[in-house]
């Protein structure tokens, strides 16, 4: 090899030294400039070879062609299609064929591609045992290769070899720094990279953020093992990919969340659109170890504004979203609001100050009393907790309830609940007051279901010296229903252990009447809902005459839960309800509001009534 070529080799050498995955065509392109005129040829190329679909890609070349067309037609050639590209496939040794050639096949191989009127040399790139590419070279006319120059063209194509199994390996470590091991979608660390560039100040926007959380997939993982559930995630991950196509990136944040970012700017509307349209696809059914399994998804919205939004703002305000949407029961869309953002932040003030409350004494009762509508005698009263929360002052069950539930506090409250209401109910009749009335305690889903409920009631009636028809434990309609066999069950030790049973909410749809017969009940509780407006709708009158008829039909005591006009109260007396609860007749009580009460015996109704009788 002359020194001019060992010049050549070593210049070109030099420039690929400074080739990244990110500057690789830029150095490319002036390597290939330098070849060009070096050795004297009107074209120079880069191409890779994809053996997975046996083709040739072109990667680089100099000049570049003006008015490539879409497609570029020399783009990506498939071996099968051109005999001359099918020879740099598996080629090892450099190749020349001149307008002239020596031999027949050189000859046939012209013919068959249409003649050539050009000089065309090149050398394979080899990485071990397989070509991964061609450089080549184009001169009009004929024009000799000698043994120094294809040498060198040799060496020149070793060195690129070495740079693209290096730009390969980066690309790999990069792709694997920013994908998902799982699910081969984009990871956090990537996610967060594209939402700060979107974000920069004078880009388009707003940028869109759909925040995913699969519902129930814990249900997944217990029943068939995590195995399962991460197969369903990637179905999950497969699945958003099939129907953003290009037009989004997708991360996995870890676990079952995902976010979805469209590419283009968009509208609150339009990304609730492409919302609804992945939460469909989503549903659709997948099988997993022979089990045919759906879930659903729960997704947050939130749009923001480059310039103003940063990434850990709008990641923020999407997972507000989400939460809200998953707090709403699941297979929810919820978009970003101010309104929404202080529901999050109220429950998470909620949350971090609940852990510690059942051990402190934050946790208060109050009593709504159950009035004998035809002479105002106090017949039970209902426990009720209350939470004097640090600095929103006493928050009523439904600020707290659900939280509890969610960091699995429900039990542990549901217990302190029982325990205080016993406590000072057996005090009440110690004094000899409330002998004859009736404690209600509100039973959640967790103490249902709990193992030894049952046996825990029944300590702490003897713990409190109360007898069992004393106490009435009220289960909502939706509760009985979750689980009927587990249900039947558990009313059935309790009904051993001696308490009243009533079911609450009655009539809110949830088809309890099929079972009815055979669960040991003594009570039904009218839902508020149909009694509010008792006198105006008439739809309302005629389910609680049904209810008051099946109590009936069944030897059922029943309750109308908030009486707040006297014509409700009228209506219910008339139909045959005469006991209630309600704020016409009393509004929740302290504890020594409640013991006055019961010492008094009877309220002043506030309506008057010919059923009345003077006590």
């Amino acid at each position: 090899m002359s020194d001019s070529l060992e010049l050549v080799v070593t210049s070109t050498a030099t420039k690929l030294m400074a080739a990244t995955s990110t500057n690789t065509a830029e150095v490319l392109e002036s390597v290939l400039a330098d070849l060009v005129e070096a050795f004297a040829v009107d074209h120079a190329f880069l191409r890779y070879n994809d053996h997975q679909i046996r083709a040739s890609r072109l990667i680089a070349e100099w000049p570049p062609r003006p008015d490539i067309p879409d497609p570029d037609p020399i783009g990506l050639v498939y071996f099968a299609d051109d005999p001359v590209f099918a020879m740099a496939e598996c080629a090892k040794q450099p190749l020349v064929l001149r307008p002239e050639p020596a031999t027949d096949e050189f000859q046939r191989l012209i013919e068959e591609s249409g003649g050539y009127v050009s000089t065309f040399a090149a050398a394979p790139l080899i990485s071990g045992e397989i070509t991964t590419g061609t450089l080549g070279f184009v001169k009009s006319g004929d024009r000799e290769w000698l043994p120094r120059e294809l040498s060198a063209v040799e060496a020149i194509a070793s060195l690129l070899a070495q740079v693209q199994g290096r730009i390969a390996a980066e690309d790999q470590l990069r792709h694997l720094a920013d994908h998902d091991d799982l699910t081969r979608v984009h990871n956090r660390r990537a996610l967060v990279a594209h939402l700060g560039d979107r974000l920069k100040a004078r880009r388009r926007g707003p940028v869109a953020v759909l925040f995913f959380d699969l519902d129930r997939l814990k249900a997944i993982n217990d029943y068939l093992g995590h195995n399962a559930g991460d197969r369903f995630i990637r179905v999950f991950a497969d699945r958003l990919r099939e129907t953003v196509g290009d037009r989004c990136l997708i991360a996995r944040l870890g676990g079952d969340e995902f976010v979805v970012v469209p590419n283009s700017p968009m509208t609150a509307e339009a990304a609730r659109e492409l919302a609804t349209e992945l939460q469909s696809a989503l549903r659709e059914r997948v099988s997993i170890d022979g089990e045919m399994l759906t879930r659903t998804v729960s997704i947050g919205v939130a749009l923001g504004t480059p310039g103003q939004d940063s990434t850990s703002d709008l990641l923020r305000k999407a997972g507000h979203a989400v939460l809200n949407a998953k707090n709403d029961g699941g297979n929810v869309i919820a978009v970003y609001s101010e309104d929404l953002a202080l529901k999050a932040a109220f429950r998470n003030d909620i949350e971090l100050h609940l852990q510690g409350v059942v051990e402190s004494d934050a946790l208060v009762l109050h009593y709504l009393p159950e009035i004998d509508m035809r002479t105002g005698e106090v017949l039970a009263t209902e426990a009720l907790v209350r939470w004097q929360h640090p600095t929103r002052g006493l928050l009523l069950p439904d600020s707290f309830i659900g939280v509890a539930e969610s960091i699995n506090l429900a039990g542990e409250l549901g217990r302190w609940v029982m325990r205080r209401a016993c406590a000072e109910f057996s005090s009440w009749r110690a004094r000899g007051i409330g002998q004859h009335a009736t404690l209600r305690l509100n039973v959640s889903p967790v103490q249902l279901v709990s193992e030894g409920f049952a046996e825990a009631v029944a300590e702490t009636l003897a713990d409190f010296d109360l007898p069992g028809e004393s106490v009435c434990l009220e289960i909502t309609e939706s509760l009985v229903v979750q689980d009927i066999e587990t249900t039947r069950i558990t009313l059935a030790a309790l009904k051993e252990v001696g308490v009243q049973i009533a079911i609450d909410d009655f009539g809110t749809g949830y088809s309890v009447l099929t079972h009815l017969k055979s669960l040991p009940v003594d009570t039904l509780k009218i839902d508020r809902s149909f009694v509010r407006d008792l006198g105006e709708n008439a739809g309302d009158l005629a389910i609680v005459r049904a209810v008051i008829a099946l109590a009936d039909a069944f030897g059922l005591a029943v309750v109308a839960e908030g009486v707040e006009t006297s014509a409700a109260a009228e209506i219910l007396l008339r139909h045959g309800c005469y006991r209630a609860q309600g704020f016409l007749l009393s509004r929740p009580l302290s504890s020594a509001a409640m013991s006055k009460l019961f010492a008094r015996k009877y309220i002043e109704l506030p309506f008057a009534t010919s059923r009345r009788a003077v006590p």
